[in-house]
């Protein structure tokens, strides 16, 4: 009788386990699925929200933080970055204006201003000439370089050519579902000295109608 009450009460244990286990969502595969039609598919979206967690390094500096951004396709946007919940950083750019509190240098404005509206719109590339190697596609124009996998139509890496030739480079990881679309969940965005990675935790999109 102690053998079968031992069998159940760790078969229960089991099932308890598995329940509360989180469920994994495969990824999906397009395989198959043209470019044209994969981009296509994202250029609907005027505006993108999303909460995240940053972390700004730069040599042996790094600062840590929560924020929510709002930003639109044309660049305009707004950001608050909150560290142990209190307001440290806020920035808006409306109309190539850019203003912050406090002020910020011209590196850190191209990251979180240019940087950042390319980094979230990876499908917004124009007039681009297409190559490819076995796993990725490869876009590429005057301002930026894009590298797109295959099998998930989702981006790898980025580089952006700024105009004084410097360049801004930036890779994708750790693709998750949010509901509206794929997108990676984590973003490392690295310019000069600096560093940002930024790690999504929530997105929502606002498309056109």
């Amino acid at each position: 009788m102690y053998r079968n009450a031992s069998r159940l009460f760790f078969l229960s244990i089991l099932i308890m386990l598995f329940a509360c286990a989180p469920k994994r969502v495969e990824i999906p595969v397009y395989e198959g699925k043209s470019l044209e039609d994969a981009l296509s598919s994202y250029k609907s979206i005027s505006s993108i929200e999303t909460t995240f967690s940053a972390t700004f390094e730069k040599e042996d500096t790094e600062i840590k933080g929560d924020g929510i951004v709002s930003i639109a396709d044309s660049g305009n946007m707004s950001m608050r970055i909150y560290s142990f919940g209190f307001l440290v950083f806020e920035l808006s750019s409306k109309d190539g204006v850019i203003k912050s509190d406090p002020q910020i240098d011209k590196n850190k404005s191209a990251i979180l201003t240019y940087g950042l509206r390319d980094c979230l719109y990876w499908w917004d590339i124009k007039n681009y000439e297409v190559s490819e190697n076995q796993n990725d596609y490869i876009l590429l124009n005057n301002q930026r370089q894009v590298w797109i996998n295959k099998k998930t139509m989702l981006p790898i890496k980025q580089v952006i050519f700024l105009d004084d030739g410097r360049e801004l480079d930036i890779t994708y990881e750790n693709p998750e579902n949010f509901g509206v679309f794929w997108y990676p969940s984590k973003l490392r965005i690295e310019f000069a000295k600096y560093t940002v990675v930024l790690r999504l935790k929530d997105m929502s999109a606002i498309r056109r109608s």
